[in-house]
């Protein structure tokens, strides 16, 4: 699975580090879905971590892609837009 593949990465957060882009993220281990009443949603499998990059647009943020192991691989690599606080 190409989500899981290692090689690369070290080289890719270099890269965003470098730039200035890279501001976090994390693998994201196992987990359950909670609900208040009923049966809840089925855990996201697909989801293995995440990166937080700073980017003033989406068009930004596809640039970044370039050398990303999952999306190298010909893996699909999810862009979310976060909340300003």
């Amino acid at each position: 699975d190409c989500s899981r593949e290692t090689t690369g990465w070290d080289s890719y957060l270099d890269t965003l580090r470098a730039t200035g882009r890279f501001e976090g993220g994390s693998a994201i281990g196992d987990g359950q879905s909670f609900r208040k009443e009923g049966t809840p949603a089925a855990l996201t499998l697909e989801l293995d971590g995440f990166f937080r990059v700073r980017a003033a647009n989406l068009a930004e943020v596809v640039v970044l892609l370039d050398g990303n192991p999952v999306y190298e691989a010909g893996g699909t690599v999810e862009i979310r837009e976060l909340p300003q606080s």
